[in-house]
């Protein structure tokens, strides 16, 4: 076995001395070289990527953790719309291998923190055809998994390059169990999670969470989607999967000028489904915050006129019933004033919700107000209480029109102090309108290139007023809030409103699947705290009142909203007094215990007050948890304020109210013993005394 040459670049070079001479050393031992293969360890050694190419010139790659196969031989390439494939006939032309090992600091997140340690794989793959094309691939390894991706040339003739699909393959080794949404469907990322075999999925989204047969888990994703159709992982036959791309009504999924880098395909890996979430490996593939200061954004609370038009007792169209009257929105911002929230959102409050505006972006104009919302005299009303209006931007699917007014839309947020905007498409899956230079509307999906666009477009437009940006109906995360720190959440899966529309409720799983699968992805809008614990017409949630609170905790977002209704927090005083109190920004976050879809306890640090807090949730069966408090600060005592399951609490019953809340002072190398009834959870904040 040959040893390759180890590569230092101008780059690595300080990262090594930094490093220390051991580092150095596991670097220049993590690169092998055989007849045409190559291959890289992560730092630790656990992990190693091997690149090779078969008798046709085929590319494959494959992984093994700790000796054993992870990823069999996955093919590489694509099929492109106008020339022949990028898939044979390649020979590794060079490698070189690099490392890195830095610490970062995020504006806002759940970790101030972030450590970036990595080794470094670039592959260059030549055709030994007279064609002679080229393309690099790029494998980053970390102890918690690897991320790849293509770096593409501009084609010798000048032309477009048109991705028709991927040919990128992850072979796993082994079946196990898959916790999965659909992918291709109608109603985008909004599904109940399947629990399947690995070998019986068919089409995802991603993130997709898996358990394999020797109980190691993987989480399937892609990091930095810029300019380029968001990825489906689609089964092809039993455990081999390949990335399909998301459509485009432009024929090819993907259609790039010149030279380009695809996203990174990614795949975290650990022994337990905790430390799958600990892992911040697409954040760490994602470029470095591109906005500077972002101070002008502040993680934080808000209440809004919402949840009263999902109970139908309010609409957002203009008449008697409007919930965006002016007297009401004071209403808001008075509530939201004495509790201490920091925005009230308002929907329903410009031009475009008469009329069948579902699927019509037409109709919207985002910087007039319909004449039962008075903008300037809520603005000044909300600006003397120390509350801001949180905007709100419905498209209907109209994202081009919708782009056309960006610039407009968010020059009035500004001027009216609207600190945050939630944006909206609703429409079916593949019903986005795109408008062309010409005037042609085309439907496009909204995971596809254009939607990838656009996203950013609004996100940049935003940043220049300092506003924040919190899609729904979104395109999916992919770290890009490292990249520009305003895109700050957003929805992407079943949020809190299917509770309120009667059937089908979210399963009393829901939360439990979320954590470990949606919430690799990063921050969710989920719209918490419901506490009547009742939709529309009264039908009941699958929930507990604690595991209402505890959802603060379990489903981050650097912005939370007490979603209920003013008067229904007045009845459950108690239980309000934690949404009062629970942090939005954190220092560090430590997940305790947990499998997915079961139940998960995890403890956050909040920044500036140095309090932690802990939330758990369990799916429909009740049980107890224990759980170390090793995270407090040690030689601290604390205050331990806990809301938990009472005694009978049950989502099945009458007893979903029933909750305990106690105080008990605590150190580090103490432990709690927490009962979870059926569909429930508790919350707890640790106030140092």
């Amino acid at each position: 076995m040959m040893r390759a040459p180890l590569v230092l670049t101008a780059l690595t070079l300080p990262l090594l001395a930094l490093a220390g001479p051991a580092l150095a050393q596991d670097v220049a031992q993590a690169t092998t070289a055989k007849a045409g293969g190559a291959s890289v360890t992560s730092p630790d050694g656990s992990i190693r990527v091997t690149v090779t190419t078969d008798g046709d010139g085929r590319p494959y790659y494959s992984v093994t953790r700790n000796g054993k196969p992870l990823i069999l031989p996955s093919r590489m390439g694509f099929m492109l719309g106008d020339a022949p494939k990028l898939e044979r006939g390649f020979a590794i032309e060079s490698q070189s291998v690099t490392s890195a090992d830095s610490t970062w600091e995020q504006p806002w997140g759940e970790w101030q923190k972030v450590r970036d340690r990595h080794t470094q794989l670039r592959v260059r793959l030549k055709e030994t055809t007279a064609l002679g094309r080229v393309m690099d691939v790029v494998f980053r390894v970390f102890d918690d998994g690897f991320g790849f991706r293509y770096e593409l040339p501009a084609p010798a003739d000048g032309k477009p390059t048109r991705i028709i699909e991927e040919l990128t393959e992850f072979s796993l080794a082994s079946d196990g169990t898959a916790w999965w949404t659909p992918a291709g469907e109608w109603n985008r990322y909004e599904y109940p999670y399947n629990k399947t075999p690995v070998s019986r999925m068919t089409q995802a989204h991603t993130p997709v969470t898996m358990k394999l047969a020797d109980g190691t888990h993987v989480a399937f994703h892609e990091a930095a989607l810029v300019d380029y159709a968001g990825m489906w992982l689609r089964r092809v036959e039993g455990t081999r999967f390949r990335a399909a791309l998301s459509p485009s009504s432009q024929g090819a999924a993907v259609v790039r000028e010149g030279a380009f880098t695809t996203p990174w395909r990614t795949l975290r890996v650990a022994d337990n489904a905790a430390k799958l979430y600990m892992s911040q490996l697409e954040l760490n593939l994602n470029e470095p915050n591109k906005l500077g200061d972002v101070s002008w954004f502040k993680p934080s609370k808000y209440v809004g006129v919402w949840w009263e038009m999902h109970l139908d007792a309010a609409t957002w169209g203009t008449g008697e019933r409007l919930g965006a009257k002016t007297e009401n929105v004071k209403r808001y911002i008075d509530f939201a004033a004495r509790n201490g929230f920091r925005g009230v959102l308002v929907e329903g409050w410009n031009v475009g919700w008469d009329g069948n505006w579902f699927d019509n972006g037409d109709g919207w104009d985002f910087d007039k107000p319909v004449a039962q919302f008075d903008m300037a005299a809520l603005s000044a009303y909300a600006k003397k209480k120390g509350v801001h209006i949180v905007g709100h931007h419905e498209t209907g699917g109209g994202a081009g029109q919708y782009e056309a007014q960006s610039d407009d839309a968010y020059r009035y947020a500004a001027a009216n102090g609207i600190e945050v905007v939630k944006t909206g498409y609703v429409t079916d899956a593949g019903q986005i309108d795109r408008v062309w230079a010409d005037g042609r509307v085309t439907q496009e999906w909204h995971d596809g290139q254009y939607m990838a666009r656009h996203h950013l477009n609004i996100v940049k437009t935003a940043a220049k007023y300092k506003v924040a940006v919190n899609p729904h109906e979104p395109i999916k995360d992919t770290g890009l809030r490292r990249t520009y720190p305003n895109w700050v959440s957003r929805e992407g899966a079943r949020g809190q409103e299917y509770n309120a529309w009667g059937e089908p409720k979210n399963p009393p799983e829901h939360e439990a699947n979320l954590f470990f699968t949606r919430m690799l992805a990063g921050p969710f809008d989920f719209t918490p705290g419901v506490l009547s614990l009742t939709g529309k017409g009264g039908t009941p949630f699958m929930s507990t009142l604690a595991k209402q609170l505890a959802q603060y905790i379990v489903l981050y977002s650097p912005i939370q909203m007490a979603a209920d209704l003013p008067e229904n927090y007045a009845k459950y005083p108690g239980a309000f007094q934690f949404i009062k109190d629970v942090a939005v920004d954190w220092t560090d976050t430590r997940v305790l215990n947990g499998e997915v879809g079961e139940y998960v306890t995890v403890a956050r640090k909040a920044k500036g007050t140095g309090e932690w807090f802990l939330g758990a949730v369990t799916d429909g069966t009740a049980r107890t948890t224990a759980v170390k408090l090793d995270f407090l600060d040690p030689g601290k005592t604390y205050e331990a304020q806990i809301y938990r399951d009472g005694a009978g609490a049950d989502y099945r019953t009458d007893q979903r109210h029933a909750i305990v809340i106690e105080k008990k002072r605590v150190k580090a190398g103490d432990a709690l013993s927490i009962w979870m009834g059926p569909g429930g959870g508790a919350a707890v904040r640790f106030v140092a005394k």
